[in-house]
């Protein structure tokens, strides 16, 4: 027995300069997003037990990298919805974008506990070359990064819904 899909494609009619806007606000936004995954992936490798010394300074810097681009991915979201090709109305009326966004914020939630932890033990860390952070921050840490992981699997979700008009 045969299946029929039915998927709504978004068609947009353009030409020229703001055909090549659309493109590069596309393109920025998705590199921006691709950059923070890869930051986060660095950060999740290193939040595990025995860190310690130069790592803590490095997990710091990553950490800030982390929430630098995430501030880059939200700027160069918020242009795409304005000038975007496929305009704001139809993002503000997206419940898959709102979807999104929630998913980004409940993400942003859940870096505070570590960037705190990650802060304080960069500094015990430059006092002291042997300072390790007790087990149980770690492993707290952790928690938060794994929930993260599983927060960030649904934005691409909600994006792919986005892109064949379901949530509107």
């Amino acid at each position: 027995m045969g299946h029929i899909y039915a998927f709504h494609v978004i068609t947009v009619n353009m030409e020229g300069p703001a055909m090549d806007s659309d493109l590069i606000l596309a393109s920025a936004h998705h590199l921006a997003v691709f950059t923070l995954v890869a930051i986060f992936a660095a950060e999740f490798a290193l939040v595990r037990p025995g860190l310690h010394g130069a790592r803590l300074n490095q997990l710091a810097r990553i950490d800030a990298a982390y929430g630098a681009i995430a501030g880059i991915v939200i700027a160069v979201g918020i242009l795409r919805v304005i000038f975007g090709a496929v305009g704001y109305e139809y993002y503000i009326a997206n419940h898959a974008f709102w979807g999104k966004m929630a998913a980004f914020l409940v993400m942003g939630l859940l870096t505070i506990p570590p960037t705190i932890a990650f802060r304080r033990w960069a500094k015990a860390g430059e006092r002291d070359n042997n300072y390790q952070p007790p087990a149980g921050e770690i492993a707290a840490s952790r928690r938060f990064i794994h929930l993260q992981a599983g927060v960030l699997v649904l934005i691409p979700i909600f994006a792919a819904a986005m892109a064949r008009g379901y949530g509107s």
